[in-house]
């Protein structure tokens, strides 16, 4: 894939409930607000959680005839071979391709998160959590072996990085995002800190914060809303604009690269 292709965003856990298909949608349409081209491919074709999301946002769009920035997406089932069909006939038109991957091992769930240019993984702050990546000794919390996933991902990045100049492929970006940290218990918050901070030095991912624990996120699925759209969501509390500029954080935490803007940049906050 040449530095030209739709840069590839994968969030992919293979636990579920991490919040993955919420912090999805939000960055799929923080970057069409920006004016990007997105493109969106759910994986999780029982589920299908990132695809209705924003079936609902067309649908609500359709129904009170506004315009709401939104990516082109589709529910994919079959081989790697179709996926990478449908990644290069997305790529015409995209400057991004955001992927939502199901909660479990999946071959093509593998496949995305080891050919990603970002790599997403939401956490929960919780070693239950944690232990997707790395275990952890029971007394000192010390990170004492990587998991199955992070040497899955490791593996993926080395033999990218071989690849980067002969292939003209880019780095893979992994970022590891803490969401919902707002009630967790403090000493263990710093815990896993100190386990994160640990575990990415030995396999070279980014930690970032993510989205806290808030009704809106629920409250705005039925609608395909977000946290962006101002003006279609009535009055806004005050938790309502904290987890605004969460989202916000988040996006440039992720460090995209440039695109030529096609569409109308829109303000986010």
């Amino acid at each position: 894939m040449s530095q030209s292709a739709a840069h590839r965003i994968v969030f992919a856990n293979e636990k579920g409930g991490t919040g993955k298909s919420t912090t999805a949608v939000h960055v799929a349409v923080a970057l069409a607000y920006r004016g990007a081209r997105v493109a969106a491919i759910d994986l999780d074709q029982r589920q299908r959680t990132f695809a209705r999301y924003l079936e609902n946002r067309a649908d609500t769009a359709q129904r009170r005839n506004i315009k709401l920035p939104t990516a082109r997406f589709e529910v994919f089932e079959g081989d790697t071979e179709g996926l990478e069909a449908l990644v290069a006939d997305m790529s015409a038109e995209a400057d991004f391709i955001v992927f939502d991957t199901p909660g479990r091992d999946d071959p093509l769930a593998r496949h995305a998160a080891t050919e990603a240019d970002t790599l997403v993984t939401p956490m929960n702050d919780s070693f239950v959590d944690f232990d997707l990546i790395g275990q952890v000794e029971g007394e000192s919390f010390k990170v004492k072996k990587l998991s199955f996933y992070a040497e899955l991902i490791w593996e993926a990045r080395m033999k990218r990085s071989r690849a980067t100049i002969e292939q003209q492929r880019r780095e893979m970006d992994w970022v590891v995002v803490r969401n919902r940290t707002g009630h967790v218990e403090a000493r263990n918050m710093a815990r896993i800190e100190q386990a994160l901070t640990e575990l990415s030095k030995r396999v070279g991912f980014r930690v970032a914060h993510g989205l806290s624990e808030r009704v809106i996120f629920r409250e705005l699925f039925p609608s395909g809303l977000t946290l962006l759209d101002k003006g279609h969501l009535g009055e806004l509390g005050t938790s309502h604009l904290v987890a605004r500029q969460e989202l916000r954080t988040l996006v440039m935490a992720l460090n995209l690269p440039d695109f030529v803007q096609r569409e109308p940049r829109l303000e986010l906050v």
